[in-house]
């Protein structure tokens, strides 16, 4: 008789906003797997809980709602048994940093919140980059069964002649980029080993802090405001022609850029696009410090990183702003490079015009394209011939593609450190033997039974 799907819930607070995705399994697993799926994925109102550093208990409140919606959809007899995690990613880490009495406080309230509901709560804590990108792998080749397959014989079995897949995340506040390299990796602090389904899997994984979208483009107009050219309010961007208004303490109110001396917070900027998109590109490579010294090969920065090898899933921001762009569709370098071009150059108005549904993040397609396509192939050395080796998705087996998963999965012990066995509790040729005496001793039976009424009655 099939037993009742389990539930497994997940918040990923991350740096710009928090969700709660709601998994479901057939059967408890300990030292098994089956195959996880995704019932839903609540948005949470508001933005990320590193936000409230200054209102942590409003961290805890915003869960509420989600919570609510899940109690709705995990049946009332299971919801005790249901694990429950938060983790925090780089949003927080910020946070941590700048400030780790309020990090701990927005982590205690949001811990508070969730305590308050009938589930198996395992508790809240800010992940590592390392972590998020190895989670991150492990969701990607999991559902796409490049770590195991149940086979068409009735056995659990590693894949033969498939490779996995490495995985590209591209958050709020940090970029993940976890592979499988062809060389052993020499820098220990970017290595991660695991051994799964009875597979040894040694992977090169690092996040660079400060280089997700919304911090990279904060760092952006950092950089152009701090060119000189007056103390005016007016500030000029090459990136797209658009207008916005900011305050320098908004500007600066993050680690990853310094506000210079003669910072005046109070003063309002107007940003002005001004739509050259060979400058916006100058300007976006400036974030970076491709030079790799004497130490090897490198990705930026100066950390190491050994050469791209095989597929890759690009996923988060990657996906979302080559989906706008509509780029999502394996096409050519240069024909993704043509559209970013073409679409940087196009007018304001027209713009506004064309995507009234998408004027909160509008302004920002274009220099986060640029962002994009350098951080790819100047920072992670993709070229013209691996590009097409990147694959920009949001789903995998209609489930979302992150870190939760495999977060999930990870501590609820649903990955087995050794080869998974058969399904069934003996061999195949067991089973039909079995079968085959069974059928002949029951006609056995009715046979001697039919022969002894006759007999009796004869």
């Amino acid at each position: 008789v099939p037993s009742p799907p389990q539930h497994g819930l997940v918040f990923d607070a991350g740096s710009t906003h928090t969700s709660l995705y709601i998994y479901q399994w057939r059967a408890y697993k300990e030292n098994g797997t089956g195959i996880v799926s995704q019932v839903e994925a609540c948005s949470v109102s508001g933005p990320g809980i590193s936000s409230y550093a200054d209102d942590p208990a409003g961290a805890g409140a915003s869960l509420k709602p989600c919570l609510d919606r899940a109690m709705k959809i995990v049946p009332a007899e299971q919801q005790r048994e249901t694990p429950t995690y938060l983790g925090a990613t780089a949003g927080m880490r910020l946070l941590r940093e700048e400030n780790s009495s309020k990090a701990e406080q927005v982590l205690a309230e949001v811990s508070k919140a969730i305590g308050e509901y009938p589930v198996d709560f395992r508790g809240a804590r800010i992940l590592t980059g390392s972590e998020e990108g190895s989670f991150g792998w492990i969701t990607v080749n999991y559902l796409l069964e490049t770590l195991v397959k149940f086979s068409f014989a009735g056995k659990w079995e590693h894949p033969q002649d498939t490779e996995v897949l490495g995985a590209l995340d591209l958050g709020g506040a940090s970029t993940q980029i976890t592979f499988q390299p062809e060389v052993p990796v020499e820098d220990r602090n970017t290595s991660v080993f695991f051994r799964l389904y009875g597979t040894n899997y040694s992977l090169y994984s690092h996040s660079y802090l400060c280089y997700g979208q919304s911090q990279a483009l904060k760092m952006l107009l950092a950089a152009l405001h701090q060119v000189p050219r007056g103390t005016g309010a007016a500030q000029p961007s090459p990136c797209a022609g658009y207008q916005e208004n900011i305050t320098v303490a908004e500007l600066y109110d993050s680690p990853c850029v310094r506000a210079p001396s003669s910072a005046r917070p109070g003063l309002v900027l107007t940003v002005t696009g001004t739509g050259d998109p060979a400058a916006c590109g100058t300007a976006v490579r400036g974030l970076f410090n491709f030079s790799c010294g004497a130490q090897g090969p490198c990705g930026f920065n100066g950390v190491y990183q050994p050469p791209v090898r095989g597929q890759f899933f690009a996923f988060a921001g990657f996906y979302y702003t080559f989906n706008f762009l509509n780029l999502t569709r394996q096409q050519s370098l240069s024909e993704v490079n043509s559209t970013v071009l073409s679409f940087c150059r196009r007018n304001w108005t027209e713009l506004v015009q064309s995507f009234p549904k998408d004027l909160k993040y509008l302004h920002t397609y274009c220099s986060v394209a640029f962002y994009i396509l350098t951080l790819l192939l100047d920072g992670y050395k993709f070229n013209e011939h691996t590009w097409s080796n990147i694959h920009f998705s949001r789903q995998a087996a209609n489930t979302d593609i992150g870190w939760t998963l495999g977060f999930m999965l990870n501590l609820t012990n649903m990955i087995p450190a050794e080869a998974l066995q058969h399904v069934k509790g003996h061999q195949p040729g067991l089973w039909a033997g079995a079968i085959s005496f069974l059928v002949l001793a029951i006609v056995a039976g009715l046979v001697a039974a039919f022969l002894h009424c006759f007999w009796k009655t004869k």
